[in-house]
C-alpha cells in the first residue's frame, strides 16, 4: 500500500493564477495538485491535496495526516504562516516530518511577511521557487524519509 504525503494549503491558494500573477504567477492550485500527485507517484507516494481559507479547517487536516499515519506534509500555510501559533502547535503535537513551501520569496516581500511560525515546526522550508517549490518540497521530503525514485 501506497504511503501518503498530505499536501495542505491555506488561505487564497485556491485563487492560484488569477491573484497577483505577477507575484505568483499563472499556474492555478489544480496544476500545483497535478505536480504535487505526479511528484509523489516518482516515489512510490501517494499525495492527498487539500486546500483551506480557514485555519481550524487546515488544523484538522494536519490532525487527519496523523490519524491515517501519514509519512509526510508539505505545507504552505500562506498568511497563516506569519501568525499562527495554532498551526504551529498542531504541526509539533503530531511530529510528522514537514516541508514548508512558499510560492513567492516572502524574505523579498513586506516585512510581516519575514517570519513564519509554521516554519519552526518544519524540518525544510522553501520559498520562490515558484509552484516547482512543491516539487522540491516532495523530493526532499522523499529523501527524508527514505523514499527512493521509482523506475
Amino acid at each position: 500500500m501506497p504511503q501518503t504525503v498530505y499536501v495542505l494549503n491555506g488561505p487564497n491558494l485556491n485563487l492560484l493564477g488569477l491573484r497577483e500573477p505577477e507575484i505568483y504567477g499563472h499556474a492555478t492550485l489544480a496544476d500545483v495538485e497535478r505536480l504535487c500527485a505526479e511528484t509523489a507517484a516518482r516515489f512510490g507516494l501517494v499525495a492527498d491535496c487539500r486546500q483551506s481559507n480557514r485555519e481550524g479547517e487546515l488544523i484538522d487536516f494536519i490532525h487527519d495526516a496523523h490519524a491515517s499515519k501519514a509519512v509526510g506534509i508539505i505545507l504552505n500555510a500562506g498568511g497563516y504562516s506569519h501568525t499562527s501559533v495554532a498551526l504551529h502547535d498542531a504541526l509539533v503535537a503530531v511530529r510528522i516530518p514537514t516541508v514548508e513551501v512558499h510560492v513567492s520569496n516572502i524574505h523579498a516581500r513586506e516585512s510581516f511577511r519575514h517570519h513564519s511560525f509554521t516554519a519552526k515546526a518544519a524540518f525544510a522550508s522553501l520559498c520562490g521557487f515558484g509552484i516547482d517549490g512543491y516539487r522540491l518540497a516532495i523530493s526532499g521530503l522523499a529523501a527524508k524519509i527514505g523514499a527512493s525514485a521509482q523506475a
